[in-house]
């Protein structure tokens, strides 16, 4: 029997590994797991180059719990250690690297990108374990081995004849301070979190399984029952084949695996799969969002070779992609030694872009397929896209490609649709293209069919980053401006060299400008004398597309340099100068009843805005009936 002290200048490693190695003790399962997959594959290498003379066969990994005895066993039949390979990997702690490692983490636990460098995952089973035995047995023709450590720096290893099959176990006898990994259902949990989808077998005890009845069996027939391994992972998700091996339904029945809870389908995937400049492959799922911008986030997943390592992946996934969900796998992700933290590297920018290009590709392949289809999705994806557009500028180079403007009759344009539709009616005096929008059918309805009265294509943009959209486009383009239906009266959207006959003289509209100013009395409003079509509203209430558009974007993080901070409601009130209301308000003596009239109809344009509420409305419908009583 050999005794001896791990390699380490430090008095004793393992208080250290509990306080700054791993901010999670729930953790050591997956390492321990990771190892045994490690041992497991590379054997399956060796007997494939011809190195190892051994079969391979079936190999999985077992976790088993003794709850009487406080222990939890997970044995493999990998590649199995010798004496000397023990002594290597286990005493010396990934060699003299170890004492550099110990020295940087008594100040910091998270500047060092040095997972796969030293070997110290197996040394994270002794946060929830005050003893750990491991029993090896090489697939090279030597003596099992067993080696025991207390959580100190001793330890002893000695040969064995108790193991005789190929393979390591490992026997944590569990602390007390840690007793619930003794749990049934806390190894479960967990072996679905970190190792659902390891690319080898994971056996967590037995399941009971009928043996279907074979055809014409005598109808009292009893079906047999057998006990089998309950495998608790999946070792080929759909992310580790071929994209060329799936079907639609193959991506779908994944995305449920994934998620358990989500009912409804994802509208589309986009499968990734590249080996250079880095590795990465990944499935990633548009789920329907539509306006939702506070849809829960991190539910994308990030593993490394299959194994789980976390669900916040800010910095590889650009951040208009966080709405997404599904998973990405790289063995080129730079992270810590406890995987938690992502360490900021060049890679990790190439890995983003990737895979923006990779969804702008994969947008533009589905308007192209399915233009129809497409369309249909539009307003259950528009928001990533939008959300794409003003934070990514490699993905708004591409979005003339895929990123569609629908009107309010529910038509869809691709940008230069949308500018051939519009130019030879939508170009104001000064040769600018003036795209009009809306961004609720209902509430702007009046001034929808207003526009379209004229000729005009209102198109609808509800999404809640709208504003900041409009700003990228009209700095992004030449000659455009965008200007909601709303912003002023339909003449003075898009100003054309067409003279205005005015049925007033200056002086009788100074006179209807003062009557009405003096009437409503209210700072928020500027009113505004428009000679306007006789047939038109004779008052209209507008609000400045700057000071509107100020406003929206400040509601939705923004505003600029102007400090938006309470910005104050503003409006115009248009008076139509030509309507018969103007000519009977001059013509009216009665003061009082001059000044109730424009009340009146002011109330009438503040409903048609839906500005009209509380006690102002209840007056208004009592004002109302009145009037119906007379």
């Amino acid at each position: 029997m050999t005794k001896g002290n791990i390699n380490v200048s430090v008095e004793n490693i393992f208080p250290l590994i509990k306080k700054f190695l791993y901010s999670d003790h729930e953790i050591f399962l997956r390492e321990l797991i990771s190892n045994a997959t490690d041992a497991t594959l590379k054997l399956k290498h060796l007997t494939n180059i011809g190195e190892a003379k051994v079969d391979y066969g079936n190999p999985k990994i077992e976790v088993k719990i003794d709850k009487e005895n406080k222990k939890l066993h997970i044995i493999d039949q990998g590649l199995g250690m010798t004496a000397e390979e023990v002594e290597k990997y286990i005493n010396q702690v990934a060699f003299s690297g170890a004492e550099e490692f110990l020295e940087k983490y008594k100040d910091s636990a998270k500047d060092s990108g040095i997972i796969g460098h030293f070997g110290l995952g197996f040394y994270s089973a002794f946060m929830v374990a005050e003893k750990v035995e491991i029993i090896s047995k090489s697939f090279k023709d030597e003596p099992a081995v067993h080696w025991i450590c207390d959580g100190s720096p001793e330890f002893t290893l000695e040969e064995t004849t108790a193991k005789t099959d190929r393979g390591t176990e490992i026997i944590l006898h569990i602390a007390e301070d840690s007793l619930e990994f003794l749990e049934e259902g806390k190894i479960r949990e967990l072996l679905t979190k970190y190792n659902k989808f390891m690319p080898v077998p994971i056996k967590f005890g037995t399941r009971t399984e009928t043996i279907p009845l074979p055809e014409g069996a005598a109808e009292d027939a009893v079906a047999e029952t057998i006990e089998v391994d309950n495998i608790v992972n999946n070792p080929t998700p759909a992310w580790t084949k071929s994209p060329s091996e799936l079907k639609d339904e193959d991506y779908k029945a994944f995305y449920h695996e994934l998620y358990p809870m989500q009912f409804e389908e994802p509208l589309f995937n986009i499968h990734l799969n590249v080996d250079y400049p880095f590795n990465l492959t990944g499935v990633l799922y548009f789920p329907k969002l539509a306006n939702n911008l506070n849809i829960e986030k991190d539910k994308i997943q990030l593993y490394q070779n299959q194994v789980f390592v976390t669900d916040e992946v800010k910095g590889i996934v650009p951040d208009f992609l966080m709405l997404l969900r599904g998973v990405i796998d790289s063995p080129d992700i730079p992270l810590n030694v406890s995987r938690s933290y992502l360490q900021a590297d060049g890679a990790v920018k190439k890995i983003s872009s990737y895979i923006t290009k990779k969804v702008a590709d994969k947008m533009v392949s589905l308007i192209n397929e399915n233009r129809e289809d497409y369309d249909k999705k539009w307003n259950d994806i528009k928001i990533v896209i939008e959300y794409g557009m003003i934070s990514e500028d490699k993905f708004f180079e591409k979005s003339d490609k895929f990123a569609l403007y629908p009107t309010t009759d529910g038509k869809y344009f691709l940008w230069n649709e949308l500018e051939e539709k519009i130019k030879p009616n939508q170009t104001d005096k000064d040769g600018n293209l003036v795209i009009l929008y809306a961004t609720n059918v209902d509430e702007q309805h009046s001034y929808i069919q207003s526009a379209k009265d004229k000729g005009y294509e209102v198109i609808l943009l509800d999404s809640p980053i709208v504003p900041h959209l409009i700003q990228k486009l009209e700095t992004s383009k030449e000659k455009i401006s965008f200007v909601r239906v709303d912003a002023d009266h339909i003449n003075n959207l898009i100003k054309k060299d067409e003279p205005a006959i005015s049925k007033l003289n200056e002086t009788e509209k100074e006179s209807l400008k003062k009557n009405v100013e003096e009437s409503i009395n209210d700072k928020k409003f500027t009113v505004q004398l428009e000679d306007l079509d006789s047939s038109d509203a004779p008052f209209t209430i507008t609000q400045p597309e700057f000071m509107r558009r100020m406003k929206d974007m400040q509601a939705t993080g923004g505003g600029g340099m102007f400090g938006m901070g309470g910005f104050p409601e503003m409006y115009n009130l248009v008076v139509n100068s030509n309507s018969e209301f103007a000519t009977k308000i001059l013509a009216n003596e009665n003061a009082e009843e001059k000044s109730s009239q424009i009340k009146h109809a002011l109330d009438l344009a503040k409903l048609s805005q839906n500005l009209l509420k509380g006690k102002e409305l209840t007056d208004f419908i009592q004002r109302s009936y009145k009037q119906l009583e007379k």
